[in-house]
């Protein structure tokens, strides 16, 4: 059975091509008219909010933890990827001398972390080449050739940049057969793989706004249960030394909670879409949309092993310039109407592409008819 897009169930303007669904996500209309419910909700009476919202924060973050098949002893609610990283990065010693391990697919803003931390703990950040071709073997073997005096290594699930799929189980064994603990950056894993916090890392956290539309500044953070008494928010708030793991991540002062409260919203919006039907075949259409774009550009569509659903990297012809990329995506959102991100890996640049419920392959062709012409 093949289903129908379903622009109706979001509020985006019908005017525009949106393509990168993997950056910021879009919230679905329902949500969005819960969460607009909740505000109302919160400044008709603050005080009566703030007296309740724990109990609420509570039921939200147990749905969010069965979403993930994850224990909830261990799941906490953070505002995105970057805070549960950090988080981890708090938790676990780093002696001065010892190395941060990371790969040349690394967000960039984890990068950041794990520089300022090996930075302050007098500890050296060890970035590790990987191919974008590279098989599960390969990353395993390239990544265990560095884990001899590492403190921590942190590895992507599915890489923000090059949308390629890494081999978490077999690395989470590499890295604790050498006794070093594993935080897994699994970003835009939520709905797109199945219980991705299960691979028993010491730290996952991944985003709820990507694949599971849910609010923005909407993340979790599952935490081995070693390391949960020693795990602490990144806000020292009421809640930091009175409760336990994971109730002291929920209480942050005057932080909205109402996205955290509103994001169980859509994943009965994913559940109406009959998510597991309509994953695989996003999966096609993104598929077969690169195929068109890079047909019409004369390029081809990258090869990164296990490729994720829904999103896909187009390479660019060699002579489009990148150096003003921000600007190029202004020219391509103002002249073509249409939404995507451009990424690059060693000396290759590409356009990635995304897919969720809203697109068709209408979408793809559109922009294929007008960006040739706007890139030459």
């Amino acid at each position: 059975m093949t289903l129908s897009p379903r622009p109706d169930l979001w509020t985006l303007d019908p005017g525009v091509l949106h393509l990168n669904h993997g950056s910021y996500g879009a919230v679905p209309r329902r949500t969005q008219e819960l969460m607009a419910s909740l505000r109302t909700e919160m400044d008709a009476n603050p005080m009566v909010w703030f007296r309740t919202v724990a109990d609420r924060l509570t039921t939200s973050r147990l749905a969010l933890a069965s979403f993930l098949r994850t224990d909830p002893a261990g799941f906490a609610l953070v505002p995105n990827a970057s805070a549960g990283v950090t988080v981890a990065l708090h938790t676990l010693p780093i002696p001065a001398g010892s190395r941060i391990v990371l790969t040349d697919h690394a967000y960039g803003a984890v990068r950041y972390a794990a520089e300022r931390f090996a930075r302050d703990r007098g500890a050296e950040v060890v970035t590790v080449a990987i191919p974008l071709e590279a098989d599960d073997d390969t990353v395993v073997a390239l990544i265990a050739e560095h884990l001899d005096n590492a403190s921590v290594l942190i590895v992507d699930q599915i890489t923000s940049g090059t949308a390629k799929v890494f081999p978490i189980d077999a690395l989470v064994a590499a890295a604790h057969d050498h006794e070093v603990p594993i935080v897994v950056d699994g970003a835009h894993a939520p709905a797109l793989i199945d219980a991705p916090a299960a691979a028993g890392a010491d730290f996952w956290t991944g985003n709820f706004h990507k694949w599971p539309a849910a609010p923005r500044a909407t993340a979790g953070l599952v935490v081995a249960e070693r390391w949960r008494s020693a795990s602490m928010p990144l806000i020292v708030s009421w809640s930091e030394y009175d409760e336990r793991m994971p109730e002291r991540f929920d209480m942050q002062g005057t932080y909205d909670y109402v996205p955290w409260i509103a994001a169980p919203e859509s994943l009965e919006v994913l559940a109406d879409l009959d998510w597991p039907t309509r994953r695989p075949q996003l999966t096609a259409l993104v598929e077969e949309g690169a195929k068109v774009l890079a047909k019409a550009l004369g390029t081809g569509v990258a090869e990164v092993g296990h490729a994720p659903a829904t999103m896909r990297l187009v390479e660019l012809p060699s002579g489009v310039d990148l150096s003003g990329g921000d600007m190029l995506k202004m020219r391509i959102s103002g002249e073509l109407k249409a939404e995507i991100t451009f990424t690059g890996f060693e000396d290759r640049q590409f356009i990635r592409l995304s897919a969720h419920a809203y697109n068709s392959l209408a979408d793809y062709e559109k922009l294929s008819e007008g960006l040739p012409r706007l890139l030459g």
